[in-house]
């Protein structure tokens, strides 16, 4: 794991951040304690609480929402910069085996990571998934439909679109390859053009 640069101009609390989401998608919620939040982020360990009084929970629920601003963001940014909606996912799912293959299959979505570890035993954190997930869902439904799926096909296509790539992300770090994801991509690809996107 490597540390957050500890340089005067990145402030404590984005240091802590950062190295709490590096984690987070690296090691799951369990796996990471908060002293090696504060070794990573080269932070006092008193300064976690500070910034985040309510502790590793709501450290957790923040790099969980901000994360999933972030991908929002990444993926807005990808289908503004492609000729359609179709290419735009294309691009997102290339992009995602690029990011496995370049840190050796140990990056992959911190939502899902931490989803799958928590629904059943912390519910905050669950609220928060749910609260990312959703999201995802309205924003991508949203472009499916102004690419001409039907508005009653789009919130189902953008289930199984994003339950596409969070189970591509699940088997290529298991198999570690980026096969999975490859395959969900051309499948992505098949329903979009079935759902009459244009």
């Amino acid at each position: 794991m490597r540390a957050v640069p500890g340089t005067p101009t990145v402030p404590t609390r984005d240091r802590i951040l950062y190295a709490a989401a590096e984690l987070l998608r690296r090691q799951g919620y369990a796996g990471t304690g908060l002293k090696q939040v504060a070794s990573c982020s080269q932070a006092p360990f008193g300064s976690i609480y500070h910034f985040f009084p309510g502790g590793k929970e709501q450290l957790a629920d923040e790099v969980l929402r901000t994360g999933g601003a972030f991908f929002l963001a990444l993926y807005r940014q990808i289908l503004a910069e492609a000729p359609s909606v179709r290419d735009g996912i294309a691009a997102f799912f290339a992009g995602a085996g690029e990011t496995l293959r370049a840190t050796d299959f140990q990056d992959a979505c911190p939502i899902a990571t931490v989803a799958g570890e928590v629904a059943s035993t912390n519910d905050a954190l669950r609220r928060a998934t749910a609260d990312v997930f959703e999201s995802w869902l309205a924003e991508l439904a949203g472009d499916l439909v102004t690419a001409g799926v039907a508005a009653a096909d789009a919130r189902p296509l953008a289930f199984a679109l994003l339950a596409q790539l969070e189970g591509a992300f699940l088997l290529c770090r298991a198999l570690r390859t980026t096969e999975p994801m490859d395959a969900a991509a051309r499948a992505a690809a098949s329903l979009i053009a079935e759902g009459g996107a244009r």
